[in-house]
């Protein structure tokens, strides 16, 4: 099980339902899932914005303590982690707010033939 280094003071758990999403419990239950990919996009805002990065973490947190059970996917059409009752939010749903921006150099050319 890997341990991410932001949140190394957490528990993390295992959920066999989603093998591949890590898990991580507060100690009041609170409780927040994150996708690889969506770790993946987190440490590219860590390598542009270094100065900043402690707010996008700080923001997650408040997210979590305020609705009790996110996951922070990936992708929005191609989540890999399915938790009842639980809300889904990407990269950009924490960063946009806080006007912090990476662009997505990643789409197609928009170009015709």
């Amino acid at each position: 099980m890997e341990k991410y280094y932001e949140w190394k003071d957490l528990r993390q758990e295992i959920d066999p339902q989603n093998p591949y999403t890590a898990k991580f419990v507060y100690d009041n239950g609170d409780t927040f899932y994150i996708e690889p990919v969506f770790y993946l996009k987190l440490q590219a805002f860590k390598l542009h914005y270094e100065d900043r990065y402690s707010n996008i973490i700080e923001e997650m947190e408040r997210i979590v303590k305020r609705n009790h059970l996110v996951v922070f996917i990936g992708d929005d059409d191609e989540e890999i982690t399915d938790v009842n009752g639980a809300i889904y939010l990407t990269v950009q749903d924490i960063t946009n707010p806080l006007q912090i921006y990476v662009e997505d150099k990643s789409r197609g050319s928009d170009y015709g033939d």
